[in-house]
């Protein structure tokens, strides 16, 4: 973020770092084809980002998903719930239901 402070006004640039990585031909080929004939993404660039932050969103869901799982199984979690469950009143519950 940028701040000019004789106007008062504030600017937000998203910062960009060039880096170089060892692509095997196929990921290349994919990446120049979902661009150039399929226009997922304006540029490859643009496409790599896209790709990066939704295996990011994948993992972290997996994460959640794993941590959801154990949940169910804890005890101490489940007593909680119920309690919270238990406190709600009856139209709140039937409204969840549907």
């Amino acid at each position: 973020m940028f701040i000019d402070t004789s106007i008062h006004t504030y600017y937000y640039k998203v910062m960009k770092a060039k880096r170089t990585y060892n692509l095997s031909t196929d990921t290349i080929a994919a990446v120049k084809r979902l661009v150039e004939e399929d226009h997922i993404a304006p540029t490859q660039d643009a496409l790599v980002e896209q790709a990066i932050a939704e295996f990011a969103r994948l993992i972290r869901d997996a994460a959640d998903a794993r941590l959801w799982e154990q949940a169910a199984h804890d005890p101490e979690f489940q007593a909680e719930v119920s309690s919270i469950d238990a406190e709600l009143p009856a139209d709140d519950l039937a409204a969840w239901d549907q």
